[in-house]
């Protein structure tokens, strides 16, 4: 089956940071996007490929909006959507305070069902086509979101949270408990339809060595599937690793250790790490979730992307709702330009778009799947309006540039530029 759009395209080749600018990406004032059976056929100059279509075939024309993949979040926790913007505590507090009451309540399917609906709409409404999503400790919880995100035909990697200490006994599992339930959810879900599965340590401290370990040996057992957590958020839960962890050297080497570094191995934050952690994450092709929008909410630091691209570490960009306090990824980008300026550094337009497309999907080790509109890959895209508020149209009317433009979107864009998602091809 055919479907046919038209209008102004942008999707990224490459990373901006590591090829020439004009090189990173292809931008089409008037195109059209070809989509047969839900994958992308073809893009170019409308005025070309019309030529090459049927008379009988119709063409949606989006004629004031750009037309671009389909966001990636690559770090967000579900069951967290219903305690966001919880006031006043930085990471530690915040998880004992707020996170953890919320959570118990995902030992009931039905629960986790009526958050993953309303979850999966906001992801949706927002322009995000495909997340890396935190359950909770609790087997339900992710049966449930991958039943609603399977009814939508979502492209969606979820995974049961394991913590056997420092954690409420009412969201304790065991080393052996957490891989048996990982496992049965592993065979029922794990590349089935447009869904996968992650391995989802919640951090170190709440894990043991022995359930680390045992992460290690179902990732071994699993190549195929993620590996999800959290690294060097906040300066006290650093300190913690170290006291929990003495014979470790540093707080990613204890996931090292238990061997859960890899292609597929996503790492949460990494707000503070230091040059070797960088030149590991590198060396095992891990990829770190930037989170702006959640690392000042937390007042967790200044994520440093100057670094990760020294030592060219994977970096995709992460909502981390609940601390994070924004579905939108172009809010979520409208941070992370103030976290490299307080910085002293500049993250361009370009960077941004790219980070919240591609980079997630390089991240995610998707390249070619989704995050651009490459042949053959998945027809996930969303269609962004330039003026969708009277600020952003008035602005939009002194912009010379694409940067410029591209600027401005992600600086004032939200949920109400997004004008129409598609998943495949179809309009949802």
């Amino acid at each position: 089956m055919l479907k046919v759009y038209r209008g102004e395209l942008l999707h990224f080749l490459a990373d901006p940071a590591k090829v020439a600018l004009q090189d990173s990406y292809q931008y089409i004032e008037d195109g059209l996007l070809i989509i047969k059976d839900g994958l992308v056929d073809q893009i170019g100059e409308a005025k070309e490929l019309l030529a090459t279509l049927d008379s009988s075939v119709e063409v949606i024309h989006y004629e004031s909006g750009l037309m671009m993949p389909g966001f990636i979040d690559t770090h967000v926790h579900y069951p967290q959507t219903e305690m966001i913007a919880s006031y006043g505590e930085q990471l530690l507090e915040w998880l004992e305070n707020y996170t953890f009451p919320f959570e118990r309540q995902f030992s009931d399917v039905e629960h986790g069902k009526k958050v993953a609906e309303f979850f999966l709409t906001q992801l949706l409404e927002a322009g995000t086509t495909t997340a890396l999503v935190f359950g909770t400790v609790h087997k339900e919880s992710v049966e449930a979101f991958f039943t609603i995100a399977q009814q939508k035909k979502l492209r969606m990697i979820c995974g049961k949270v394991l913590m056997d200490q420092n954690c409420p006994d009412y969201l304790s599992d065991t080393a052996q408990s957490g891989y048996d339930d990982s496992k049965a959810l592993i065979e029922k879900w794990h590349n089935i339809d447009r869904l996968q599965y992650a391995i989802t340590p919640r951090f170190a401290p709440t894990c043991s060595t022995e359930q680390l370990n045992k992460a290690g040996q179902l990732l071994a057992e699993n190549p195929s599937v993620y590996l999800h957590t959290h690294l060097s958020e906040n300066k006290a839960e650093i300190a913690w690793v170290e006291e929990i962890f003495p014979d470790s050297d540093g707080y990613l080497d204890v996931y090292d250790k238990s061997k859960l570094l890899g292609r597929r191995s996503v790492f949460a934050h990494g707000v503070h790490l230091h040059d070797s952690e960088c030149q590991r994450l590198s060396e095992t092709d891990s990829a770190i979730a930037f989170c702006p929008s959640s690392n000042l909410f937390l007042g967790s630091g200044l994520f440093n992307l100057q670094q990760a691209e020294k030592f060219d570490v994977n970096v995709g960009l992460g909502s981390d709702i609940g601390a994070g306090t924004t579905f939108s990824m172009l809010s979520t980008i409208n941070e992370g330009y103030k976290t490299q300026q307080l910085r002293g550094d500049k993250l361009s337009p370009f960077k941004s778009l790219f980070l919240a497309t591609l980079g997630g999907a390089i991240a995610l080790d998707l390249e070619g799947t989704i995050g651009n509109f490459i042949k053959g890959a998945e027809a996930d895209f969303i269609v962004l309006d330039y003026h969708a508020t009277p600020l952003m149209d008035r602005r939009m009317q002194h912009c010379k540039t694409l940067s410029e433009k591209l600027f401005i979107l992600s600086m004032l864009g939200d949920e109400r530029h997004v004008k129409a998602t598609h998943i495949m091809g179809e309009r949802v």
